[in-house]
């Protein structure tokens, strides 16, 4: 099911990150403990009352050289273009100003519901100054105050409450759904063509050049697909043609809907930050992944090449490591048969289930193998373990204390899982529990 998306409004200095992070209940963008992701996030999921949703922080879009107000301008349109429900958040210390009255008229044209949060609203006293702002047309104002954490549970009541019902059908479970996300220009459009032996997609080699996310079924071998293209990634205008991180949201309702991403780099022009961004949000999704090196054909390759480029690929993305490779050129068609039967692997992985009996046999050899770790004195025991979900595959491993299980440890029984069988393509979760 398809998640609403929030954006965060504003000019500058109002406090829109500083709320960003208390809504998504960390700081995103310093707090990150996998080595090769990128973490300045401006979109990330939030909760509220067993409700998801996504949450974009507009403060975090850099749009080059351009004037303030056109800078303004810029975030709060993708802003527009991208949610369900906007957050418009003014500074209570400094009332109503030009560039407020700016943004709220951009807002009033989008014909989205608009939740005016007041913020820096720090203690009681300073409540009765947000009358002045009921002039700026978008009903109650909710004040709130980011850096103490007050009032966002009656601002959240209030989003919630304008959240559109998504109904979409259901997913043929037979069917592998799979979307192509990556840079503009690495040649998403072209893949889809060699894969389907047509001309299906508009290609040019002008980034931006894909419109409208179309989906495209695909019959190959007696297995049924479903291409979920992640075009409009981007879309016309200066912003988008100047701004890549707008490629990531684009990217995002695609991963949410698929069994597997493909992780699309440019064998031409190497791998960028950007690159491991858009693969992080698939990671976070918990979603299949290959990762596949596009434009093959315009490297020089000898019997070395293949390699020492795979080896630069897993330095890049070691929080990948799971993920196969795959080379290939969609232009030439060079190696595109090697595509598929990768995809229906790591679509199987995602979705196996593995006996209690057995996991539990793999557990206790790997224990066997190297003893359980001693923390002051106590030992770590392992009484059993069982898979509890899949797609992606999550285990919980029943134990005398969670607080004793290391994350080496962890790691280590993750690799005797992964060994015994197989998971190619899928991160698999692990939990340490207490057994009540």
């Amino acid at each position: 099911m398809r998640k609403a998306t929030v954006a965060i409004v504003g000019r500058p200095n109002v406090g829109k990150s500083t709320i960003f992070n208390r809504l998504v209940g960390e700081r995103i963008s310093i707090v990150e403990d996998i080595p090769g992701v990128t973490r300045d996030r401006i979109y990330s999921q939030a909760e509220w009352l067993n409700t998801k949703f996504n949450l974009i922080d507009t403060g975090g879009i850099e749009i080059g050289d351009e004037p303030l107000l056109v800078q303004m301008r810029q975030q709060a349109e993708i802003a527009i273009d991208e949610a369900d429900v906007i957050i418009f958040i003014v500074n209570a210390k400094e009332g109503i100003t030009g560039a407020d009255e700016e943004v709220a008229k951009l807002l009033f044209k989008s014909n989205k519901p608009v939740v005016l949060a007041v913020n820096k609203v720090d203690n009681p006293e300073m409540r009765d100054e947000i009358y002045e702002y009921y002039s700026l047309g978008f009903g109650e104002p909710f004040p709130i105050s980011g850096s103490h954490g007050l009032g966002l549970g009656d601002l959240l009541d209030e989003v919630v409450g304008h959240f559109p019902s998504f109904e979409e059908a259901e997913k043929d479970d037979d069917t592998i759904y799979f979307s192509l996300i990556g840079r503009p220009n690495v040649g998403k459009s072209s893949l889809v063509n060699a894969l389907l032996n047509e001309e299906r997609v508009i290609v040019s080699d002008i980034e931006g050049t894909t419109r409208d996310a179309v989906d495209t079924h695909l019959h190959r071998e007696g297995q049924d697909y479903v291409i979920i293209d992640t075009a409009g990634m981007r879309k016309r205008g200066k912003v988008y043609e100047s701004l890549e991180k707008y490629s990531v949201l684009r990217a995002l309702r695609a991963i949410e809907r698929s069994d597997v991403v493909l992780v699309l780099i440019d064998a031409e022009t190497g791998i960028r930050e950007q690159d491991k961004k858009i693969a992080g949000y698939a990671h976070d999704a918990g979603r299949g992944i290959v990762i596949v090196v596009n434009k093959w054909d315009t490297v020089e390759t000898d019997e070395k090449t293949m390699k020492e480029y795979e080896e630069k690929v897993r330095a890049h993305f070691q929080f990948l490591d799971y993920a196969p490779i795959v080379f290939l050129s969609a232009k030439t068609k060079k190696r595109i048969h090697t595509l598929l039967p990768m995809i229906q692997v790591a679509s199987e992985n995602h979705a196996k289930r593995i006996p209690t009996n057995i996991l539990n046999d793999v557990i206790m050899d790997a224990i066997a193998m190297n003893p359980t770790p001693t923390v002051k004195g106590k030992r770590l025991k392992v009484l059993y373990a069982t898979q509890v979900a899949a797609k992606p595959p999550a285990f919980v491993i029943f134990v005398n204390d969670p607080e004793l299980m290391h994350f080496s440890y962890q790691r280590f029984l993750e690799n005797k899982i992964r060994d015994a069988f197989g998971f190619v393509g899928t991160p698999i979760k692990i939990l340490a529990r207490r057994r009540s």
